[in-house]
Order: C-alpha cells, then sequence, then structure tokens
C-alpha cells in the first residue's frame, strides 16, 4: 500500500476521533481538574482558576475526611456549586455536605442533600455514566476575597461524588485534543469501569498493529 493510503487511513482515524470530541463536547460541559489528593485543609486547599468557569472534580472521600477547595471572587458574582454520586453499588444512600466558606472563617452557605434517596438519576453521555443528583448552591458573593468549599460527610461515610463549580463554558482546540481524552479515561477510573480502559487499550494496539502491518507489506512490495 502506498504512503498515500497509509497517511488517508491515520487522517480517517483522527478525523474520527475529531469529530468524536466535538460532538460529546457539548454534553460534557465541565473542564476536569485533575490533583493529588492533598487538600484536605484550609493550607492545601485545591485551588479553582475561576470560579465562574464551568469545573468538576472527581473525589473519593474517606470516613471522617474533607476535601478543601479555594477560590478568588468579587463582590456581586454570582456562585454555582452542586455535588453528583456515581450510581455505584453501596452509594446509594451517599450524599456528603457542601459548605462555602469565606476567609474570616464565617460560614457563607451549608448545604445538605434533604431529598429522598437514591435521588434523580441522568445520565453523562461523554463518560457514559449515570450519577444520582445531589445538592447544589447558587448565591450571590457577599464580598471581595478568598473563599473556601468543604466537602465532608457528617454521617462519617465513605464514598465517591464529583464536584461542579461554575457555568461558563471554556474549551480551546488544546482542550479538545488533551483534556477531554484525558477526561474521559479519568472518569473510566473515578467509576471503576476497567473494561472500557482495556477496550480503548485494545483498539489503539490494534490500530497501532493494522498501521505497522501496511508499513511493513509496502516496504516488502518496493
Amino acid at each position: 500500500m502506498c504512503d498515500s493510503k497509509i497517511n488517508g487511513f491515520m487522517k480517517s482515524t483522527i478525523l474520527l476521533v475529531v469529530l468524536a470530541i466535538l460532538l460529546t463536547n457539548q454534553a460534557y460541559a465541565h473542564k476536569l481538574i485533575s490533583h493529588d489528593d492533598s487538600h484536605r485543609d484550609f493550607e492545601s486547599a485545591l485551588d479553582i482558576p475561576d470560579h465562574k468557569i464551568s469545573w468538576a472534580i472527581y473525589e473519593n472521600l474517606g470516613v471522617n475526611e474533607a476535601k478543601f477547595y479555594t477560590f478568588d471572587a468579587k463582590k456581586g458574582d454570582s456562585f454555582y456549586a452542586s455535588i453528583v454520586v456515581p450510581k455505584i453499588e453501596g452509594l446509594e444512600n451517599y450524599a456528603p455536605t457542601l459548605v462555602l466558606m469565606s476567609e474570616n472563617d464565617s460560614i457563607t452557605k451549608k448545604v445538605i442533600y434533604e431529598k429522598d434517596f437514591p435521588g434523580t438519576e441522568f445520565y453523562e453521555p461523554f463518560g457514559q455514566v449515570t450519577y444520582w443528583e445531589r445538592q447544589e448552591l447558587k448565591t450571590e458573593i457577599p464580598a471581595n476575597g478568598k473563599y473556601f468549599i468543604i466537602v465532608t460527610d457528617e454521617k462519617n461515610q465513605s464514598g465517591k461524588y464529583s464536584l461542579a463549580v461554575g457555568t461558563i463554558e471554556d474549551f480551546s482546540v488544546e482542550d479538545m485534543f488533551i483534556l477531554l481524552p484525558k477526561s474521559w479515561i479519568e472518569t473510566k477510573f473515578f467509576v471503576n469501569d476497567y473494561i472500557s480502559i482495556s477496550i480503548l487499550i485494545g483498539i489503539i494496539f490494534s490500530s497501532l498493529v493494522l498501521i505497522g502491518l501496511l508499513i511493513y507489506k509496502r516496504k516488502r512490495k518496493a
């Protein structure tokens, strides 16, 4: 097979991947913030670059633990945050508490899930994951300064949750090629979906083998 056909095959494969990302971009409104799980107090709080941009953070929360996040805001800014829990066996009654606190340690808002369990379901097409909705917080920032989001479970349970902050979608071309694929993989690890990861690895490996065989055959015919 000539170089032009091999290049055409590779370009077609890349195009399909790009199209898939573009189609799912509308469904996946949040940019994922990765972390090393060290944000367990005010000093180590995970920084949220811009609280207005739509972010998502995947978390595992142990018994008697709390996770801390921080951001800067101005008086009058609108603020949005919500918690969802992946639909996984054992998390049906899991609902950590969401707290918004100012830098001077005054609690601005404390939100507890007060609806029926297991909760309203919604399906997220990008990661092919179903979640249970928990609480959401919509408020106005009362003063300029640094703020903290604290998530803890007052029932001393352990579990998984996804924290969403902000509402403005802000994806660059670079995000489509790097952040979104990385987010898909992290989503699968978050919900323990190792089968999908194995399938992806198999597809990538098979594609590389196929390309290698095509190149090998071409060289033998040369």
